[in-house]
């Protein structure tokens, strides 16, 4: 007699079709029929916090290019991870959430565990939600869920299981491929490049979907075309242009009137692959007019929250590759490069270094495969003065602004690349959301390097409250964290560094070790 095939072998059927057969995780009861009988070639990688398992997931996604399945515990796991939900969200990263329910026998009851209104919980911060309204339903909402996360613009999507739906019967549909990335409009993306042909100064303006889709290359080659500036958009969570070629133009800062400022002397301006823009800073009242801007993007709301500006639905390779058959070699003057800024000064014996300095020496060592994953928001401009990133060296940080994502992220991006190194650049403050990622790094047999920036507080709103002129700001302090501890604690390598030779010394021991490292790094506030 054949054997039924249940949801849970038609679920494991499409995993499998589609290579989604490392799962990140922290089970609970309502999982156990997702994981029973777990598949030897299947890989389960466990996180001890669920916002921690989420971050894992999304570096991996990011690492990999596919979609990457997510197990979660019913609503509290659920509401431990949205955290990093919305930092996936806004990362574009493809996950598949999985989170267990109590049994659909019990649900009429409100049972001890089950999740009230389950599909309504992650929005908005996933593209889809569902809770199957039948067992057999399970498979087409996982195949659904796949499609969707897939397809840009990429991002999670959620779906709730009840726990008695895994034993039932179910049909195994059919594993169709992605969904494609799609060309855009050939009129519209003709008057964008009759634009750019036209212009005396044009400037690129570059975000993460740019790297995501593999288009940095085309676009060097259309900046190259053009003799366009290149700029990167503000809160890139990617590298989005060699940061050493000479048409690199720098950061657009995070405010309207820094980017007006910056974007003044050029006449066009088109925008691929990321919002125009994304503030953080209130500007003042008579903010400069911007120029003519063109956006790219394959998200209808990027492109609707800039009604000022030409818009055009496509994914950036297929319009880079498409812009650069279409425009005319141009006989405009190269940019001028811009300045470089000077190497950071050592620290006077005695005092403490400054993060700058750190960038400088780690870009010394770091290798020029490395991927930097980074969570330092306070010397993100230290970073981008003193380590320039470029091919192959790689980039990942989190758009989102919700701290805990560079620790575990260094750890699905070492799963997803086991053969690159991975750096992680994190601040004090950011690493305690997500230190237990130490951890997984020890028990998934990592070699992480990660330097923790100790300044003693959470800078970044120290200096928030002195731009506000604000007095008696409390919960800004932070001391006596023993990040060395923590590391040995957790099964990783740790050293104190205070000095640029314990510096120096213990970035060779630790970019050569097996072991995951720490290095609790202590930096001028």
């Amino acid at each position: 007699m054949t054997k039924e095939t249940t949801v849970r072998d038609a679920v494991r059927t499409l995993m499998r079709e589609w290579k989604l057969t490392t799962v990140f995780g922290n089970p609970g009861s309502t999982e156990v029929g997702f994981l029973t009988n777990w598949p030897d070639d299947f890989r389960y990688v466990l996180g001890l916090q669920e916002s921690v398992v989420v971050a894992m997931a999304d570096a991996f996604a990011q690492g990999t290019g596919n979609a990457t399945v997510v197990n979660l515990h019913s609503a509290g796991g659920t509401g431990h991870g949205m955290g990093s939900l919305v930092t996936a969200y806004h990362n574009r990263a493809p996950l598949i959430v999985i989170a267990g329910q109590q049994s659909r026998s019990l649900l009429a009851e409100d049972p001890f565990l089950g999740a009230l209104d389950p599909a309504a919980f992650p929005r908005p911060y996933v593209k889809w939600s569902s809770q199957p309204a039948r067992a057999e339903n399970v498979p087409a909402a996982f195949a659904r869920a796949y499609h969707l996360a897939t397809q840009p613009p990429r991002g999670p999507v959620f779906l709730s299981i009840p726990a008695d739906d895994w034993n039932r019967p179910a049909p195994v549909p059919q594993a169709g491929p992605p969904i494609a990335p799609y060309a855009p409009d050939p009129e519209a993306l003709a008057t964008v490049a009759a634009t750019l042909d036209a212009s005396e100064n044009p400037a690129f303006v570059v975000g993460a979907a740019v790297d995501a889709d593999h288009a940095v290359p085309a676009v060097v080659e259309l900046a190259k075309k053009t003799r366009a500036s290149v700029w990167t958009a503000p809160f890139a969570a990617r590298g989005t242009f060699p940061e050493t070629d000479p048409l690199f133009a720098g950061f657009l800062p995070p405010n309207r009137a820094g980017v007006a400022e910056a974007l003044a002397d050029h006449d066009f301006v088109l925008v691929l692959g990321a919002p125009a823009f994304t503030y953080h800073v209130v500007s003042g009242e008579d903010v400069p007019a911007l120029p003519a801007l063109s956006v790219i993007s394959d998200d209808p709301q990027v492109l609707a929250r800039a009604p000022y500006a030409t818009a055009v639905l496509a994914t950036p390779g297929k319009a880079a590759e498409g812009l650069a058959t279409l425009v005319h070699n141009t006989e405009r003057a190269v940019p001028a490069p811009r300045r470089p800024t000077p190497p950071a000064a050592e620290p006077v014996p005695g005092r403490l270094m400054s993060a700058a300095f750190v960038y400088r020496t780690l870009g010394e060592f770091l290798p020029e495969n490395a991927l930097l994953v980074e969570e330092a928001p306070t010397h993100r401009r230290d970073l981008q003065a003193q380590l320039p990133i470029s091919p192959p060296r790689g980039f990942l940080t989190m758009s989102s602004g919700v701290l805990g994502y560079g620790l575990p992220a260094a750890v699905g991006a070492a799963l997803a690349e086991p053969a690159r190194p991975v750096v992680a650049v994190v601040g004090d403050g950011a690493s305690m959301y997500s230190i237990q990622a130490l951890w997984t790094a020890a028990r998934e047999q990592t070699a992480i390097v990660f330097i923790v920036l100790d300044n003693g507080g959470y800078a970044a709103v120290r200096n928030h409250v002195a731009r506000a002129g604000a007095d008696k700001v409390p919960g800004i302090e932070l001391g006596g964290l023993d990040f060395t501890a923590l590391a040995h604690g957790m099964g990783c390598h740790g050293h104190r560094v205070e000095t640029p030779d314990e510096l120096r010394s213990n970035l060779v021991s630790a970019l050569t070790s097996p072991v995951p490292t720490v290095l609790h790094v202590l930096v001028a506030a």
